[in-house]
């Protein structure tokens, strides 16, 4: 989605986005870009959890097969997104990535589609960056403008990967991990948008990188979306 909304915080939001800069600086401390990241006005919000007994570390897993496009209603329809339950962070990561590259303005409203995306953001406020992914959503009356003709966006990850940065800043420093449990994974896939007269549309490459939260208790949540793709 390439709209961006616009969401001033004051002085509590801000101090949330300085709690989250120090949690994910810890792993990305090599990330070009965060300074930005950390900064950026935005509010936060919050999903419950369930609770589930796992862990998770970047040396335990290997990057899932490709994950498909979001699930699909009659007409090319999708529905709003649901976060699954897992404790992989790269396989998270995928499915979130193609929750925020998808869309479908006949389906639903942009307030609809922003409470969906929320639902993925962790529980813990002080982590949670909802701004960046609002920044994402095309804002209301653009989502008008598209509705009227009908627009909607489907979407692929192909691959995901932790960035060889956070990899080797969890080396320099291996217990840096357990403080807030934040991974970083990048993520790369493609877009494909149609609209009414145009049912094939066009389709274009996406990458992101991603802070996903993935405590051994709990299943994985989303903290936010980086400005810099990481390598």
């Amino acid at each position: 989605m390439s709209a961006r909304s616009n969401n001033p915080g004051g002085a509590p939001r801000a101090r949330r986005r300085a709690l989250l800069g120090t949690a994910v600086l810890v792993v990305l401390v090599a990330l070009a870009g965060l300074a930005a990241y950390f900064t950026r006005d935005g509010r936060t919000t919050s999903k419950a959890p369930a609770p589930h007994s796992s862990s998770a570390s970047p040396s335990s897993f290997s990057p899932p097969s490709a994950v498909p496009s979001a699930s699909a209603l009659p007409g090319g329809s999708s529905a709003l997104p649901v976060p699954p339950s897992t404790h992989d962070p790269v396989a998270f990561g995928k499915a979130a990535a193609v929750a925020l590259w998808s869309y479908d303005t006949r389906a639903y409203s942009q307030p609809e589609l922003l409470a969906a995306l929320h639902g993925w953001l962790t529980a813990e406020s002080r982590y949670a960056d909802a701004a960046s992914v609002d920044a994402l959503v095309p804002s209301p009356t653009l989502w008008q403008e598209m509705a009227a003709n009908g627009q909607f966006a489907t979407a692929a990850a192909a691959e995901g990967h932790f960035p060889a940065s956070f990899t080797q800043a969890l080396q320099a420093d291996p217990g840096a991990l357990t403080t807030a449990y934040v991974y970083a994974v990048t993520v790369s896939g493609k877009q494909s948008i149609a609209w009414n007269g145009s049912p094939a549309g066009g389709a274009e490459d996406r990458v992101t990188t991603l802070a996903v939260q993935c405590r051994p208790s709990e299943p994985c949540s989303l903290v936010g979306v980086l400005p810099a793709v990481a390598p």
